[in-house]
């Protein structure tokens, strides 16, 4: 698989606690990507952070863990993410979770070995 020097970073950022059909969410959400042949996708677990809500997540002993963000990040084409896009739209509808979507053009430098 090859990926253009010109491509797309898809990041979507979510909580840990946040469900789609009876798995967590980023699961669900990498797995739909690798079905699709995304070129890959990688899920970042953050120690703290807030969203809109302006609630603190943290991962500090005092609290344990409370539906700390996770970020999801998928490289491809232009192309391959914008057809992945309505499906990432109907997950997140249908789990009904804080989720921010962002993507932002990309210089693919290596994808893999040459």
């Amino acid at each position: 698989m090859q990926i253009p020097e010109d491509a797309v970073l898809l990041r979507i950022f979510l909580g840990e606690n946040d469900r789609f059909e009876h798995r967590p969410l980023y699961e669900a959400i990498v797995l739909k990507a690798r079905e699709l042949h995304l070129a890959g996708a990688t899920v970042l677990r953050g120690p703290m952070g807030f969203g809109h809500s302006s609630r603190l997540h943290t991962a500090k002993l005092e609290r344990l863990s409370e539906d700390l963000p996770f970020i999801i990040e998928i490289v491809d084409s232009q192309e391959k993410i914008d057809g992945f896009l309505p499906v990432l739209d109907r997950m997140i509808e249908s789990s009904r979770s804080s989720t921010l979507v962002t993507w932002e053009h990309v210089k693919v430098l290596r994808y893999g070995q040459s």
